[in-house]
């Protein structure tokens, strides 16, 4: 049997463990393996044996909540298993706990040995990606020390200090050495006649910086309690369609994940929040673009995650210029970390302002849910960052120098920095990439949102009605050159990007259905697009692909050259919606729950492009995060789109 990883989520930590619930302490790859707080790993073995031997799986691990499997000893069918192991485990907030049940299956006495093999390694995630890059760790130091009931793991490098705490009720018989710097914590267990013991092993992750008054949950029974307890406030409030059983279910599902994804933030004035991760295993952490997208799908359901988002974008909005960090003044952070690498400057994560359209985005969920809530409080506090965001896009951003939002490439960050980010997915229809300045399709779409929204902002929160005609001058002016310079007339459809000569990136890609969302495109335009979308080159049954079949450029397993992307969906179903074209927004809307309910009613990140003509089932991306923010709430706003119709 494979060993395959599974996920237990719980706010800024993750465990993945195999089958049989071990840790292997696996580096490379694209599946994370160990206990990971904050960016760093805080368990890289938790390995398991009977009597000296691995057992063997009676049932897997199943993906949920909590990681239960039972393990018998190996053996043949001559002689049934002397004892069963039944394993239960759950992650809390910087914590992992397990409950090891041993029943014995025998008439008599019995002694079983049963030993756990730990070890902590404090890598840093960036460390474990496939990118074959390596990082020096000048002096740092790893110790142990055995506890009464355990052991406990600390790592020192120069000022950064993080520990794991081992301990176990009943405490080991011994701790052994390995050879490796693992230790093997020991019990010697004596079953009465078809008896039963419990062990149960708690793991306290302690990361630098991190003075909180922690606590391990008891077991994990009290950790299922914490997350129903969760989800249901997640849950409250919300008025599913009953007309759509599926859809309910798959927004009755986003929003449970939502709940897991929840990790700390800080506001503008130190205020504790809770904003939506990007997604896991890899992304629990505050990603800009993904944060406010998640924010704007469930606006109409969960205001107050809007709130949260914009106060802790706010607090980390560029005040400078910075190298690496791609920081400009009024700049919306793209990715926040918190790990070693990042903290050591080894990479330029720590905060990344490597995104053209975070800014813009920020703008628009400021605006929406002024006008949604009716709450132009928080618009009035953060007025200062809103100038400044829309400074950014004006100066630094290129709208005035050169009419469209601009980026280019970052040496060691990302090579585009639209939401299709990897680097081959801007290009021409050939594959060919564009070189220099970018001035990508969906950011001008979004600006000119943003645009619009803070002019309405200024006037009914501000009181600044030359301001507002400036903005909305402004966005008439960017609609007008983007219809110009970007519609490409042979193909009745506006082009991906335009490079930086201004020749257009003849690529047919999703990113159009965007422009729709964002209102950008005149009626006539937007009409043709829309309906574009949902032929069969664009739209595979599951969804519309992010690049269109029959182009060289496309590839059913790309990241952004061919698959399908749920949040991308949503955002085209809105604009389908918005432009009148109502039939194919629930044409694509059926798709995405039809794919969820394939897969027990949850989106994944990304779906492979390949025709459900040709496949039944929904094929799923290799590579993609089990647990993605966008994806979550993307359900809820298909139904914003479609209603319960």
């Amino acid at each position: 049997m494979t060993d395959r990883h599974h996920l237990l989520v719980h706010g800024a930590t993750f465990a993945a463990v195999g089958d049989r619930g071990d840790i292997s302490g696996v580096r490379g790859g694209s599946s994370p393996d160990g206990l990971f707080v904050r960016d760093a790993r805080h368990l890289s073995r938790w390995q398991l044996t009977l009597d000296g031997a691995v057992p063997e799986v009676l049932t897997p691990v199943a993906d949920g909540d909590t990681a239960r499997c039972a393990l018998v000893p190996r053996g043949g069918r001559q002689e049934p298993p002397g004892h069963t192991l039944f394993r239960e485990q759950a992650v809390g907030d910087s914590s992992f706990v397990e409950s090891l049940r041993v029943t014995s299956n025998r008439p008599a006495p019995t002694t079983v040995r049963l030993a756990l093999t730990a070890d902590v390694d404090f890598t840093d995630q960036f460390e474990l990606r496939s990118d074959h890059r390596t990082y020096v760790k000048a002096g740092a130091v790893r110790s142990r020390q055995i506890l009464d009931d355990g052991i406990q793991f600390t790592y020192r490098r120069a000022e950064w200090r993080s520990c794991t705490t081992i301990t176990a009720e009943p405490a080991p018989d011994a701790v052994e050495e390995t050879g490796t710097g693992a230790r093997r914590l020991v019990w010697t267990l004596e079953l009465e006649p078809h008896g039963t013991t419990e062990l149960m092993l708690r793991v306290m992750a302690r990361p630098h910086g991190d003075r909180r008054a922690l606590r391990v949950p008891r077991s994990p029974a009290s950790v299922r309690e914490q997350v129903l307890g969760l989800e249901e406030r997640f849950v409250e409030g919300v008025a599913f369609p009953a007309g759509r059983p599926e859809l309910a279910r798959a927004c009755a599902r986003g929003l449970a994940d939502l709940a897991a994804l929840q990790v700390p933030a800080t506001g503008p004035d130190g205020e504790e929040l809770r904003v939506p991760a990007a997604g896991a295993p890899w992304f629990l952490t505050l990603l800009g673009r993904d944060a406010l997208l998640t924010a704007l799908f469930t606006l109409p359901y969960r205001p107050r995650s809007a709130a949260a988002t914009l106060l802790a974008l706010a607090a980390t909005q560029a005040t400078g210029t910075g190298g690496a960090s791609a920081a400009q003044p009024g700049k919306i952070v793209h990715e926040v970390r918190h790990g070693e690498l990042a903290h050591f400057g080894q990479v330029p994560f720590g905060r990344y302002y490597g995104s053209v359209d975070a800014t813009p985005l920020f703008l628009i969920l400021l605006g929406a849910y002024a006008e949604r809530t009716g709450d132009t409080g928080l618009a009035r506090r953060l007025e200062p960052h809103a100038r400044a965001a829309v400074g950014w896009m004006l100066d630094h951003g290129g709208l005035t120098s050169r009419g469209y939002l601009v980026y280019r490439a970052d040496e060691g960050g990302l090579a585009n920095q639209n939401w299709k980010d990897s680097p081959g997915a801007i290009c021409w229809a050939d594959g060919t990439r564009p070189t220099g300045a970018v001035m990508a399709a969906g950011a001008q779409g979004y600006a000119y949102d943003a645009l619009r929204r803070t002019a309405w902002v200024a006037r009914t929160a501000w009181a600044d009605e030359t301001y507002a005609a400036l903005l909305e001058q402004a966005a008439a002016d960017l609609r007008d050159r983007f219809q110009r310079d970007f519609w490409m007339r042979e193909h009745s459809f506006p082009a991906l990007a335009l490079d930086g000569d201004g020749r257009q990136v003849d690529a047919l890609a999703s990113d159009a259905g965007h422009l729709l969302w964002s209102g950008l495109l005149d009626k006539e335009y937007g009409e043709a697009v829309g309906r574009r979308l949902l032929e069969p080159d664009f739209f595979s049954g599951w969804g519309v692909r992010t690049l269109a079949s029959g182009q060289p450029a496309y590839h059913p397993l790309s990241y952004h050259r061919g698959s399908v992307w749920p949040h991308d969906n949503a955002l085209i179903t809105l604009g389908l919606a918005r432009y009148g074209l109502h039939d194919e927004a629930r044409t694509v809307a059926r798709a995405l729950v039809e794919a969820a309910s394939a897969a027990g009613h949850r989106l994944p990140e990304v779906l492979a492009g390949y025709g459900r003509g040709t496949h039944p089932e929904p094929v799923p991306y290799p590579h993609a995060c089990v647990r993605e923010a966008r994806s979550a709430a993307a359900p809820l706003a298909l139904l914003t789109a479609v209603g319960g119709v």
